[in-house]
């Protein structure tokens, strides 16, 4: 059984070899991954306290850190990496044209969102950036097949992809009504300054015609 105790021994242990310690977890370990029936929650409790009486250990910001530690070396990553799948790059999320249209036809109406300045529209947009959306999508098979399966809410791949697409096209029909509006506005705009410069020329026309005579 791990415990909150047996943990901090360990990192007692390896703080030997440097600085620093970071410690990586997916959110899903908690509940998910590792159900409360298994003492997760209760182990997370009791962790901090456990690290933290050891008094040669405390918890930092990643910019804490930088500030408080001098840099030893460089690490060279020039490909996007993950931890999903067994490629772990992000072809769990843009690995197939499903995949890739989605993305391309949400990030299209990035500056239109933008520009009509709605903040449910923009709402909207963002909450469709959301990883998961495209994670659903995805059509790899076997055991990174099952885990896509297992997390998705929808029956297939392609349920995803058409309920993805109807909301983006809904939000895409919502954002021209908006673009018709600004369109209409400033054509009135442009009328009323018109309307302002012919009023103003002949006003001027009146006053010279009153200086002359």
């Amino acid at each position: 059984l791990l415990t909150a105790e047996k943990y901090a021994q360990w990192v007692d242990v390896a703080s030997l070899d440097g600085n620093l310690i970071n410690l990586f977890m997916d959110f899903e370990t908690f509940g998910e991954h590792q159900w409360e029936e298994t003492g997760i929650f209760s182990f997370m409790q009791r962790l901090p306290h456990e690290i933290l009486s050891r008094k040669t250990h405390d918890f930092i910001l990643p910019s804490e850190a930088i500030k408080r530690y001098p840099v030893v070396g460089e690490y060279n990553c020039p490909e996007y990496t993950s931890w999903a799948d067994q490629e772990r790059d992000l072809s769990a999320w843009k690995s197939n044209r499903l995949q890739e249209h989605a993305f391309e036809f949400l990030y299209k109406l990035e500056e239109r969102v933008k520009r009509v300045e709605q903040k449910e529209l923009s709402k909207i947009w963002k909450r469709l950036t959301t990883s998961d959306h495209v994670y659903y999508m995805c059509t790899k098979y076997y055991a990174d097949g099952d885990v896509h399966q297992y997390f998705s809410p929808y029956e297939t791949p392609y349920e995803a992809y058409i309920n993805f697409m109807n909301v983006a096209r809904d939000l895409e029909y919502r954002i021209q009504r908006e673009e018709s509006k600004l369109i209409e506005n400033n054509q009135e705009i442009l009328l009323l300054d018109k309307k302002k410069k012919t009023e103003s020329l002949g006003s001027e026309n009146n006053d010279r015609l009153l200086k002359t005579n």
